[in-house]
């Protein structure tokens, strides 16, 4: 009965969220408490939410500074040199400019945010692409290509999804994936050359692309709170800070709330302009770390009532025999298709836990299911469910559809690249 419950709280959750009856922050916190109350479990119910809070509390603090620095950042202007001089350095070469649409992104995509880093690269790029005649197909294919290897930054979304959800820290989930991102970021390097060969041999023969949208989306940064003459400043803290965080030293979002500190003080002394820096940003870091300390109330109350338990003796019931070896592989393997059909919350808070649950049983470390549930986030940004990918069509001036048909095949490549990476290194296994 308890796992029959908990597939049903999870079935209800999904449907939700996927056909956007509610938002992923309402429906982990209210479809958990409602069924638990009809199921019986309301006694004892806020002491059960109250410890899952509790479990996440670090990741979403975590989130919100980390989103907090790097949004400061690009505002300072820490990446604009290094975007000129990938400009200057391309310039009329189509394969130099496709390289160099994959450096830059890889850049801009530390803040963890997909939206801004859609925004930045873009509208950076964009005049280029078109003096020169090349397929904006190409530009958002590398973009996403990037990005979802950077998605897996432990402040980007799916990695902070399944700390939350796992309760494992981002030693154990995402220090042992740097190496396996680099194995991506290769195939991200090799796409970019061929399709940048492509490009220049389809220019010689046929002539410059011509067919661009009129349609922009303008995404300037405020140039009076840019700090050109700090940016070693801003570079020395940077690069502390990614230090402490691969050594942990201290718990990361401990480490993200005292760099912010700083960078606001040393940046922006006037409280003014702190308090602007502050507001520009907070929205989209609360809205995302607010979903995390709803994901506590989920989980809470799934181990507080026991039914993630009664729910992977189920699930081990099913899963024959011969498969107990290979439970991380296939979870790595399925996590394309269904991180691309699936929302991340529906997959990370509702499917894995049970995976996991089922892999304990044979013997398989909760943080290499973990590990193994991030390896399809290479083609989870082609989802139409994934809202800040339509973002990048508009602003490219492409079609969705035509972008997926572009893309996929490339996407699939970095997916295989990683798979082998994380099977040569030993993170899956």
């Amino acid at each position: 009965m308890l796992a029959i419950i908990g597939f049903l709280m999870i079935g209800i959750f999904m449907v939700l969220i996927m056909t956007k009856k509610m938002t992923p922050l309402t429906s982990l916190v209210l479809v958990p408490v409602l069924v638990a109350v009809v199921a019986g479990f309301g006694e004892g119910l806020g002491d059960m939410m109250k410890a899952g809070v509790k479990e996440v509390s670090l990741t979403g603090v975590m989130l919100i500074f980390a989103i907090l620095y790097f949004s400061l950042m690009i505002d300072t202007g820490l990446f604009e040199p290094l975007i000129n001089l990938i400009i200057n350095a391309v310039g009329d070469d189509p394969v130099k400019t496709t390289v160099g649409t994959a450096v830059l992104t890889i850049l801009v995509s530390l803040d963890g945010d997909g939206a801004s880093t859609y925004i930045i690269v873009v509208v950076a790029l964009m005049p280029l692409y078109r003096r020169q005649g090349l397929n904006p197909l190409v530009l958002t294919c590398i973009i996403m290509l990037v990005a979802g290897v950077m998605n897996i930054l432990p402040w980007g979304g799916p990695t902070a999804r399944v700390m939350s959800s796992l309760k494992l820290g981002h030693d154990q989930i995402f220090v042992p994936l740097i190496p396996v991102m680099g194995f991506g970021l290769v195939w991200v390097f090799i796409a970019a050359y061929i399709l940048g060969v492509r490009e220049k041999n389809r220019i010689r023969k046929y002539g410059k692309f011509t067919e661009y949208s009129n349609g922009d989306i303008s995404g300037e940064r405020d140039v009076a709170l840019g700090r050109p003459k700090l940016i070693w400043v801003n570079f020395i803290l940077t690069l502390s800070l990614l230090i402490v965080m691969i050594l942990d030293v201290i718990p990361l979002a401990i480490a993200f709330m005292i760099a912010f500190c700083i960078a606001s003080i040393l940046n922006y002394p006037k409280l003014k302009d702190q308090q602007k820096i502050m507001t520009k940003h907070a929205g989209n870091a609360l809205a995302v770390a607010g979903m995390i300390f709803g994901a506590g109330i989920f989980t809470g109350i799934l181990n507080g009532t026991g039914i993630m338990h009664a729910m992977g003796r189920a699930v081990i019931d099913i899963v024959p025999s011969s498969w107990d070896q290979y439970l991380s592989t296939v979870t790595a393997v399925f996590s394309m298709p269904l991180t691309f059909f699936l929302t991340n919350d529906a997959y990370y808070f509702g499917i894995l836990p049970i995976i996991v649950a089922a892999g304990e049983h044979f013997g398989i470390a909760p943080e290499v299911m973990g590990r193994a549930s991030l390896v399809g986030q290479a083609s989870h940004l082609l989802s139409p469910l994934v809202p800040s990918t339509y973002l990048l069509v508009s602003l490219a001036g492409v079609e969705f559809s035509d972008h997926l048909r572009f893309t996929i095949k490339w996407a699939f490549g970095t997916f295989v690249f990683m798979l082998a990476g994380a099977f040569i290194l030993g993170v899956i296994a």
